[in-house]
């Protein structure tokens, strides 16, 4: 079965992430699969919004530890960094269903979301420093934008988490919903009624301030983040990570 499932209803594409016995752990062909699925719906003109889920209880635990350890993405044509790229150009509306843990990876996307609902249940965190890596995805540039750079700083540095209602009152979540996929796809399916390129119009200049800085800060955060995924310290976290996980 595959670990990215896609369905296409009346112009919205929900993309899942179908890997719950690991809490939706993302791997190298996930990140390969999102990467391609965006890609093609940017050049779609059936796909008028995209809407990302999960399967199971959680969004997702963020990498999949081994996986990740076995094939650092070290390279600017990783599968990671296919993704980043593909979810940081893409020109159409991006939404997202939270639910459960949203770790890592699973949170930095949101910042490239333009409608994020979330469940009661919802637990974000970026626990990038606590595994001796730093920040990805541009989030050390969008997350102290969204937050301020106090709230961004302590976040990143303790690696703690928070919940649906701290992530509405950061801007990161528009709405808190017991069903979040319902209300999510119900946003969607209206906008994806709108005229398509007035909205891909919109979108462009609500995100043309910031894109060019945040592809440069990406391409600085994935160089830094490479060189940290094959430091000692990195290893030392993880396998302290690892060996918490097998208690």
């Amino acid at each position: 079965m595959s670990e990215i499932l896609s369905s296409l209803d009346n112009g919205v594409l929900t993309l899942t992430f179908n890997r719950p016995e690991k809490m939706n752990a993302l791997t190298r062909s996930m990140y390969s699969g999102l990467a391609k699925e965006l890609n093609d719906a940017a050049g779609n003109f059936g796909i008028r919004a995209v809407l990302l889920t999960a399967a199971g209880d959680h969004f997702t635990a963020g990498n999949d530890i081994t996986d990740f350890m076995n094939n650092p993405p070290t390279s600017d044509d990783s599968e990671v960094a296919q993704f980043l790229g593909a979810i940081l150009n893409f020109p159409k509306p991006l939404l997202a269903a939270v639910k459960g843990n949203a770790v890592g990876v699973g949170t930095t996307m949101l910042l490239h979301c333009d409608v994020v609902i979330s469940g009661p249940t919802a637990k974000f965190s970026m626990p990038f420093a606590s595994l001796g890596l730093v920040p990805e995805a541009g989030s050390s540039y969008l997350f102290p934008q969204l937050v301020g750079y106090q709230r961004a700083a302590r976040i990143f540095m303790t690696g703690e988490s928070f919940d649906t209602d701290a992530a509405i009152d950061m801007g990161l979540v528009t709405a808190k919903d017991s069903d979040p996929l319902a209300h999510a796809m119900k946003i969607a399916q209206h906008i994806a009624e709108q005229p398509p390129q007035a909205i891909i119009n919109t979108k462009a200049l609500l995100k043309a301030g910031d894109h060019d800085s945040v592809a440069a800060v990406m391409k600085a955060e994935f160089e830094i983040f490479a060189i940290s995924l094959q430091s000692e310290e990195a290893m030392e976290a993880f396998m302290k990570f690892m060996s918490k996980k097998g208690k």
